[in-house]
Order: structure tokens, then sequence, then C-alpha cells
């Protein structure tokens, strides 16, 4: 189980990657490169944290320029929306801005965490990045 938290960390980094790709091709390579990334991370170790640690900053690296990407979307089409389309955006926008706050928080936590506390962190990394990603995900389709 601890395995597969840690491949899931680096797993969802690949998926991150390619979550909004408009490609129908693309999208279908995700799926194998979750399935690869997955497999490849089968044997990692708390003694490999250092490893883990600098994906999951990737991943919250990846995240960031992705809701910088998504406010520089919406600032360009500011003037063409409408109150509701605004309001919404906003709040949008602030959503995803408190998962990823908690995303960060919790890569701090892994980055301190003890060898007999990093399980328990890990999987809460992991749970707050996975709500992170499926709040882009959403998100982009709804922007």
């Amino acid at each position: 189980m601890k395995l597969r938290t840690l491949a899931l960390v680096l797993a969802l980094t690949t998926v991150a990657q390619l979550s909004f790709a408009d490609d129908k091709t693309a999208a279908k390579d995700v799926g194998k490169k979750v399935e690869d990334a997955g497999k490849a991370i089968g044997s990692y170790t708390v003694a490999q944290r250092d490893q883990a640690i600098k994906s999951a900053q990737a991943a919250l690296a990846d995240m960031d320029a992705r809701l910088r990407g998504m406010e520089g979307k919406i600032e360009k089409e500011w003037d063409k929306m409408d109150a509701v389309t605004r309001k919404k955006s906003r709040e949008t926008l602030s959503a995803l801005h408190k998962e990823r706050d908690n995303t960060a928080e919790w890569l701090v936590r892994l980055q301190k965490s003890s060898a007999e506390a990093w399980d328990e962190v890990k999987g809460g990394f992991v749970k707050s990045y996975d709500a992170l990603r499926q709040s882009f995900a959403k998100a982009a389709k709804e922007l």
C-alpha cells in the first residue's frame, strides 16, 4: 500500500502534465504513461524520499503554471464575459487557489516528515494533489 501511494503521486505528475491535452491521441497516451509511471515507481521506499519530494515539487509547480495560464485566459476574456460568467470564474479561481494552498501545505509536511510519519503524510499529499488535479480538469472544461 505504501508503494502504491508513492506511485500514485508520481503517476499524478504524469497525468498533470497531460491532463489539459487537446489532442485525442495525447489523451489516450495519458493512461499508458500513468500505467508506466506506476510500474516504474513500484520499488520506491522511504529511503528514496528525496526523489518523491522532487516529483511532488514538480507536480505542484506544474499546477502553478496551469493556474497562471487559467488566470491569463480569464483576464484576456474578461471584457467578453457577462456578470454570471465573471462571478463563476472568480469563484473557480478562488477554489483552485485554496486547493493549491492545501496541497502546498501537504508538500511542506512531506518535506519535514519523519520516517515514521512518511506514509501518512505521503497519503495526505496524494489525496490533496488528486483533488487539485480533478478540480483543474473540471475547471478546464468549464472555463
